[in-house]
């Protein structure tokens, strides 16, 4: 499953709706998608949202698509 992971690049300011950036990985499910991400950096998670087959084609049409692997 794909997951897109909303999150700010510190733990350490408040987040800010501005400067949330996303980023996209590939897990068997969400609590899976959340370690993997808290495991692999500091980022503060606040959201995760699993996309369905449309959505995840759609995202794929940006040109800054990128799936995140660690």
């Amino acid at each position: 499953m794909i997951f897109k992971v909303y999150y700010q690049e510190t733990k350490v300011r408040n987040p800010k709706r501005e400067d949330t950036l996303s980023m996209y990985v590939e897990a068997d499910s969400l609590p899976a998608a959340r370690v993997l991400v808290e495991e692999n950096t500091d980022h503060n998670i606040e959201f995760i949202e699993q996309l369905s087959d449309k959505a995840f084609e759609y995202e794929k049409e940006n040109p800054n698509f990128k799936m995140t692997t660690f």
